[in-house]
């Protein structure tokens, strides 16, 4: 491994405030298969689908049983549905953007440059592939804590108020409690190139504006504007999904 390739994960390792004794895992848990692909070494450097599979398991394992062990008043049905929200593409996609793990990703050229460093899907499973590395090289009892540490906040937010992604429907019914109004989204405004664009939109309430949300799509910002105006009106966001 080049020198400076092992002190971009041992900066990785210290921004997660994390050890690993064998960072060739951590490299391999950050090499997308395009990379692998394309490499013109020989052997071709291991990519990381095998240990991403493992980290999947051991995602399942540690969000399942702190679940089960915390909140004893969710019956199997409410288990499996908020599990799978917490654990889902979008929501992996999220915790890997937090630790900044698209920095450290090794891809290829093409990827590279067609935004695979923000693509959900990719960030989704080297997410999986970092907590894979992570425990075999440090054991189950490490990988829950730095699971945990990340995901706790949010595993207890949604295990005792549950879920509501549909924001703009949750704003409509807190905002007609009061009678009729009416509910404008405005777009006021776009960045970045094509295949990486952020939108931002405000919403208003009779005329009054009450939130404002950025996102990838334009109906992803809009329901970043209701989020944040329920919260402004200290609105409950949540419910059990159906």
């Amino acid at each position: 491994m080049q020198d400076t390739r092992k002190e971009q994960l041992l900066e990785f390792c210290k921004s997660l405030g994390i050890k690993m004794h064998r960072l060739e895992l951590l490299d391999t848990a950050l090499t997308h298969t395009s990379y692998a692909h394309e490499a013109k070494k020989n052997p071709r450097p291991e990519h990381n689908e095998r240990v991403e599979f493992l980290g999947d398991s051991v995602l399942s394992i540690v969000v399942s049983t702190y679940m089960y062990c915390n909140f004893p008043n969710l019956n199997e049905g409410e288990l499996t549905k908020l599990r799978a929200h917490i654990v889902c593409e979008v929501s992996l996609a999220e915790y890997a953007r937090k630790i900044n793990l698209g920095k450290y990703l090794l891809l290829g050229k093409g990827e590279d440059l067609t935004g695979g460093r923000e693509r959900a899907s990719i960030l989704a499973d080297a997410f999986e592939s970092v907590l894979g590395a992570y425990y075999i090289d440090q054991g189950m009892d490490a990988a829950r804590v730095f699971l945990l540490g990340l995901m706790k906040t949010e595993l207890d937010f949604i295990c005792t108020h549950g879920i509501c992604s549909d924001f703009k429907t949750r704003l409509q019914e807190v905002a007609q409690q009061k009678g009729d109004v009416d509910i404008v989204y405005e777009l006021t405004g776009s960045k970045g190139p094509e295949h990486n664009k952020h939108f931002a939109t405000i919403v208003s309430i009779n005329g009054k504006q009450k939130g404002a949300g950025e996102g990838k799509t334009k109906k992803e910002a809009e329901q970043q504007a209701a989020k944040n105006a329920l919260e402004k009106m200290g609105a409950p966001l949540t419910g059990f999904p159906k």
